[in-house]
């Protein structure tokens, strides 16, 4: 058998293993600190009045997977919104290993509509496998992290419609401003 072919089959015995591993969960792993993100403005639209926030977007894997580990503090009026391109399943969750601050997070629907809020407390295990995952129960198209607390401090409830510029903005049919 030839080196070429050898190298191939091997590939593909390992391709299962690769397809297996859940992408919802972080990479043991950060990504390096350099990759940059972009900040975009974000409203949420509730019934106290929009709340104003500029968010940093995490919209590729290794992005979502590196989070907000390793930082010691987040502006108040700040957050990661994370992004994907298809509706992830409610089993889908987040965890805070790496994570040093306390985050809330908001799930939000495919309408742009906050579907859950959750706490997130930092996990001191070293061990990624030890750390809880916090899961929405519901399908989710972006989640949103904060400070936590910082939901409630805004008046900020399961409900309320986020928007942002590119993809974001619309929430049960009409425009946000």
């Amino acid at each position: 058998m030839n080196t070429t072919r050898r190298q191939l089959l091997l590939g593909l015995a390992l391709l299962p293993a690769a397809i297996l591993v859940p992408r919802s969960l972080p990479a043991a792993e950060p990504a390096p600190a350099s990759a940059s993100l972009e900040t975009v403005p974000l409203v949420i639209h509730g019934r106290q009045g929009p709340r104003r926030l500029q968010v940093e977007m995490a919209r590729t894997p290794s992005q979502r997977s590196r989070g907000l580990m390793e930082r010691d503090r987040l502006a108040e009026d700040a957050g990661m919104l994370f992004l994907y391109g298809r509706r992830q399943p409610s089993r889908n969750g987040f965890w805070m290993y790496r994570t040093l601050i306390p985050l809330d997070i908001a799930f939000i629907d495919e309408t742009g509509r906050i579907a859950e809020i959750h706490q997130m407390t930092p996990c001191t295990s070293g061990q990624p496998g030890d750390c809880p995952v916090t899961r929405p129960g519901v399908p989710y198209r972006a989640a949103l992290e904060v400070n936590a607390g910082a939901f409630e401090a805004m008046g900020v409830k399961a409900g309320d419609c986020v928007s942002w510029p590119g993809d974001g903005g619309l929430c049960g049919g009409n425009e946000s401003s």
